[in-house]
């Protein structure tokens, strides 16, 4: 019996920029292979911003629909996953504008202490401590959170980051630079 092995999908091996140039002439299929190579580090992006995996989905979504429409004024003067992280992070900072407070910002939580380092204990700890890093993210200003995510947890260079941002290099590596102390002061009883 000849077993056969999965071909890959037509168009898998062509760039961004020609993907989208065939997805803005109604090309379903190349916006597809699009969504598939770009969908999970925009999530794991959004994620980040929004602390909760319906919203950041739904952001996701928003964006990925966004850029479908808006595909035809897509000039490519920035590689397509760099406009798609500007979509998404526009679109992760307006929801967090509509929404809420999640907790209060004196709500910290404080370090277990104890000898006995028990599997559930080390879990629990564990779980504090990333909770009190999310509350330090959440308490950063906008454009702290966006460069240090896109910086910190998605690897982008800092040209990159200014182009998501639409702002300069040295406006970036201020950002970062604050953002990594804020976070280094909040972060404190955790080490």
């Amino acid at each position: 019996m000849i077993e056969q092995t999965a071909s890959p999908r037509p168009g898998a091996d062509l760039p961004d920029r020609l993907l989208a140039v065939r997805a803005a002439e109604g090309d379903d299929d190349s916006f597809a292979l699009l969504v598939q190579r770009h969908s999970r580090p925009l999530l794991a992006l959004a994620r980040c911003m929004l602390d909760n995996p319906q919203d950041a989905e739904e952001a996701v979504q928003d964006a990925f629909v966004g850029a479908w429409r808006r595909l035809p004024e897509y000039r490519h003067s920035a590689e397509f996953r760099t406009w798609m992280y500007r979509i998404t992070v526009n679109r992760c900072l307006t929801m967090r504008r509509r929404r809420p407070p999640l907790l209060p910002l004196d709500v910290v939580a404080e370090p277990a202490t104890g000898d006995a380092w028990s599997q559930p204990a080390r879990t629990a700890e564990q779980d504090a401590a990333t909770a009190a890093l999310s509350r330090a993210l959440a308490e950063l200003d906008a454009g702290q959170r966006v460069c240090w995510i896109l910086r910190e947890l998605q690897g982008l260079p800092y040209k990159e980051i200014a182009h998501v941002t639409r702002t300069s290099e040295q406006t970036v590596r201020g950002r970062l630079f604050r953002a990594r102390r804020s976070l280094q002061e909040a972060m404190g009883p955790w080490r």
